[in-house]
């Protein structure tokens, strides 16, 4: 028997892969199948980026005429619905799992000891384990995390209804998410970063984020000292010494693996099992995957882990390859890249993405995002690629496999796109194609 600990994307999809090919897996998942992504993280997201594009949609179109209001938010009705949605979408993948063949042990707790494997307090044998336990939610070590009113991803369910000033604490892609989606919804957001915002962007597509952020107080390279309040939070004072009152406080400070079940195992300092390429740890048998591992904490990296991990269970000899997989933000368009290369290699052009679906309102407004390709200019293979539009998740996903497969722009020439499209990285691509073609003449 195999024993899989967890019910994420990583543990789901190792699980699955393992029945299919006639072995006994066990999953163990101490809460609802699906993980983080489904209950707290990434569907989150998406439905309230749903309500939040539907609001700044209407307030364009008021803006311009076309519409006489723009409707209101209720939160406590959208949190309800969310719930709804996740449970039923939480039993699709429960029936999906145990139609491939696995056993699903909802309610107990995974734990490894080494190479012995236990769910609670007995000790089951296993030939093999998937230890694929998650991540969890990073609390700074600042005084003040602990009061009403202080939530993280994990907690926002709990909050009661929009408040009327919010702080931000992070300056990563979750920080600039959630801060987008309430000010959307009307709330006072102001966002704090201790270093950099979206430092990990490309400069134009952060300016392009900023767009969209617009309206958001950001303080950069700001250290947050404390949480103030009494009962509940009523500000946050700066290392400066300046209080920026809130009735709420969003953590976005990060992940950090939740690996204390796992013991045993060789584990970085924030206790990130340690794996090969094969995803085999220290421990003979014992395969980990998934966020517990460490960045780049994607869903895709996740699945992709855990097929990894499953294929060399089964004697498949197969590496963990991250080369294309895509990232993506969800702000007023979807910001996407992928790249097979370092970001200083290449030539890289940019230009103003054509309108489309989504997009044509904000035309009136002189803005309908942006497209970008890196290019090889010895070679003509396409080597990064990046969007901000609607639909951009949707198309770096398949730019990403066909890097990963060294298509070049010249290949371009023989794609017959689809129109209306918001897809700049296309019409891009065909122009790098002819500017190499005239270098060489």
């Amino acid at each position: 028997m195999i024993v899989v600990i967890g019910g994420g994307p990583a543990g789901r999809l190792g699980a699955i892969h393992l029945a299919q090919a006639g072995k006994e897996v066990r999953l163990v998942e101490r809460r609802s199948i699906g993980g983080q992504c489904l209950h707290e993280r990434c569907m989150t997201i998406c439905a309230l980026n749903d309500v939040a594009r539907l609001i700044e949609s209407a307030r364009t179109q008021k803006d311009l005429g076309i519409l006489d209001s723009v409707p209101t938010v209720s939160y406590p009705a959208i949190r309800k619905r969310i719930c709804e949605v996740q449970d039923k979408l939480s039993s699709v993948l429960d029936a999906e799992t145990r139609r491939a063949g696995v056993e699903i042990v909802y309610g107990a707790v995974g734990l490894l000891e080494g190479s012995r494997v236990f769910i609670d307090d007995e000790e089951v044998r296993a030939d093999a384990v998937l230890a694929a336990t998650g991540s969890r939610p990073a609390i700074p070590e600042i005084p003040g995390t602990d009061l009403t009113g202080v939530y993280t991803y994990r907690t926002l369910p709990t909050m009661p209804d929009i408040p009327r000033r919010m702080a931000v604490i992070g300056g990563g892609v979750v920080a600039a998410e959630f801060a987008h989606i309430f000010h959307a919804f009307g709330v006072e957001v102001e966002m704090i970063a201790r270093h950099g915002l979206l430092r990990d962007l490309d400069e134009k597509m952060r300016s392009a984020a900023l767009r969209d952020l617009a309206g958001v107080g950001i303080r950069e390279e700001t250290p947050v000292m404390s949480i103030e309040g009494g009962g509940r939070v009523r500000s946050v004072l700066l290392a400066d010494g300046e209080e920026v009152e809130a009735d709420a406080v969003l953590l976005a400070t990060g992940l950090v693996p939740h690996s204390e079940m796992l013991q045993g195992l060789d584990k970085r300092p924030d206790g990130a099992v340690i794996v090969d390429a094969k995803m085999r740890t220290s421990v003979p048998g014992v395969y980990a995957a998934g966020d517990v591992i460490g960045p780049p904490y994607l869903t895709p990296a996740a699945r992709r882990e855990g097929v990894v991990a499953a294929e060399n269970i089964l004697g498949r000899e197969t590496v963990m390859n991250y080369e294309g997989i895509p990232q993506a933000m969800s702000l007023r368009y979807d910001y996407a890249s992928a790249a097979i290369a370092a970001g200083d290699e290449g030539v890289t052009l940019s230009a103003p993405a054509p309108a489309g679906p989504g997009s044509f309102w904000d035309v009136a407004g002189g803005w309908a995002g942006l497209a970008q390709v890196r290019v090889d200019p010895a070679t003509g293979r396409l080597i990064g690629a990046a969007a901000a539009v609607p639909g951009a998740s949707l198309l770096l996903s398949y730019i990403g496999y066909l890097m990963k497969q060294g298509i070049t722009v010249d290949d371009f020439d023989e794609i017959v796109e689809v129109h209306p499209s918001t897809d700049g990285v296309y019409g891009l691509a065909r122009y790098a194609s002819g500017m190499l073609k005239k270098k060489d003449e």
